[in-house]
């Protein structure tokens, strides 16, 4: 672990083209995340109820 190309921690200072990027990045990844969440959250109770009438 003592190497030192790390991929995250670049030597040199970004451009800010580069650091708005990496912003934009990390902002789609957390939106992205939200959305999975809220679509999981929605569909759980629907299979739940759905499996119940079919059980009958």
């Amino acid at each position: 672990m003592s190497d030192n190309t790390s991929p995250k921690g670049p030597s040199k200072p970004q451009s800010p083209a580069q650091l708005r990027e990496a912003r934009l990045k990390a902002a789609l990844k957390a939106n992205m995340g939200r959305r999975k969440q809220q679509a999981r959250a929605r569909k759980a109770p629907a299979d739940a109820g759905n499996n119940e009438t079919k059980g009958q």
